[in-house]
């Protein structure tokens, strides 16, 4: 009985540790943001019309099924981007603002606005992303959103959870850029 109970625990820690693939790009199924372990809460694809952009997968402490309960987990939580094609750093920025616009008021938008253009020049300041460039966006309770590119970290990590969530709205808000993708990081078959 013993083995069996050993085979049947071996398997089951085979199967949590197999990482999520999206077109080609694999995201661990944990990762560690700060101190904190996350879990992969769902991946999926942006595409602009006919072209994919980019795979991406968001991390939280527990998976979450509905879109606020996302938004609001508390806790370190991250945003793994994967490039599926060329894009210019304009480009992105100008996609990360329009999903941010679409999401929230004009008086919300007046009170992200230094923090969105710190993130923008951040990025801004890459000039281009080639096809398999990764972005991570964390959010560290200690000290806020932090950018990473290609495992370097850009900009200075900007304060403020309310700047967090309004960059997941872009995904995950009444507005999201692309609804199947939001389905898909709330972990929902598409």
């Amino acid at each position: 009985m013993k083995t069996y109970l050993v085979a049947a625990l071996a398997a089951l820690s085979l199967n949590l540790a197999v990482a999520v693939e999206v077109d080609g790009s694999k995201f661990d199924d944990r990762t560690r943001v700060g101190s904190s372990e996350l879990v992969v809460n769902g991946a999926g694809i942006r595409k602009k019309a006919v072209f994919k952009v980019y795979a991406m997968a968001l991390y939280l402490p527990e998976k979450h099924a509905d879109a606020e309960g996302a938004v609001g987990a508390r806790g370190a939580k991250r945003v793994s981007i994967s490039l599926l094609r060329d894009l210019s750093a304009q480009q992105f920025v100008e996609a990360l603002q329009e999903g941010m616009t679409s999401n929230h008021s004009e008086a919300e938008m007046a009170g992200l606005k230094d923090r969105l253009k710190q993130f923008s020049d951040a990025l801004l300041a890459l000039g281009e992303a080639k096809t398999g460039t990764s972005v991570v966006i964390d959010w560290l309770p200690e000290s806020g959103t932090r950018l990473t590119v290609n495992g370097q970290v850009k900009g200075k990590d900007i304060a403020g959870e309310d700047f967090y969530k309004a960059l997941l709205r872009i995904w995950l808000g009444r507005k999201p850029v692309q609804d199947d993708l939001k389905q898909a990081l709330l972990g929902k078959a598409a």
